[in-house]
């Protein structure tokens, strides 16, 4: 058994879309797997299926805005699968809105899960990453980090993202841990059929409209981005840190 096959992953926001996509990979790949949302129970479906295919993986449920969730959850992970030496923070929520009309509670959501959250994920797990001298952690930003109307707190956040992984990719490397993020473009997930509501536009009509705009002519899917997250956690990628990789069918200015 080879070392990346003994190693412990963390993904957050593993109960659907990208997260649950990124989750069955990593498993595929012969990590253990710990398959972390808001609610336990949701993270069912992911877990069985990274089980019926022979993997090993367990569900866990965490606010990652909330430190003392985060150190529970972590600890536990420690205890059951073992060390982890993985974590993806893909864990994320939109509160969509123009400037004028955004509330506060919205701006302080987006930034508490997607920010505190990954801060404090990564707060807890880096220490298991530096006693074994190996670590990856992946960043979930997005193509919006770029300005996106109607998603002024959602920007935000993804931008920092990327200040985040280039500061920790600073830190963190000589203790051979990586960190890189992965910015998605369209894909198909809840999040962008929310977007296609808030717009007032039929889901279908919304991906034929953006795949128009696309340069490979296509939306993306779940497991596009859980393949570049893939490798960024393997010993494939140990020499490239502090890199935000956009996943978007085409070059983004």
């Amino acid at each position: 058994m080879s070392t990346t096959e003994q190693r412990v992953a963390v993904v957050t926001g593993a109960a659907r879309g990208i997260g649950a996509a990124t989750a069955v990979r990593l498993a595929a790949e012969g990590r253990a797997v710990a398959v972390l949302d808001l609610d336990e129970s949701s993270c069912k479906d992911t877990v069985e299926k990274i089980t019926a295919a022979g993997g090993k993986a367990l569900a866990v449920g965490c606010d990652v805005s909330d430190e003392a969730q985060v150190e529970a959850a972590v600890a536990r992970i420690a205890e059951e699968l073992g060390a982890p030496t993985i974590l993806v923070n893909n864990a994320g929520v939109l509160r969509d809105n123009l400037l004028f009309k955004m509330s506060s509670t919205d701006w302080d959501t987006v930034m508490s899960v997607h920010l505190r959250g990954a801060f404090l994920m990564t707060k807890a797990v880096q220490k298991y990453m530096v006693d074994a001298k190996f670590g990856r952690v992946v960043n979930l930003s997005s193509s919006s980090a770029l300005g996106n109307r109607g998603q002024v707190n959602y920007s935000a956040a993804k931008a920092g993202l990327q200040g985040f992984t280039k500061t920790l990719a600073i830190e963190l490397g000589k203790f051979g841990v990586t960190a890189n993020a992965v910015a998605p473009g369209f894909i198909v997930t809840d999040m962008t059929a929310a977007t296609a509501a808030r717009v007032g536009m039929d889901f279908e009509e919304f991906q034929a409209a953006a795949a128009t705009q696309i340069p490979v002519q296509r939306v993306g899917t779940p497991d596009d981005i859980a393949g570049a997250i893939a490798y960024f956690t393997g010993d494939a990628a140990g020499f490239v840190s502090g890199q935000v990789l956009y996943v978007a069918g085409g070059p983004l200015n």
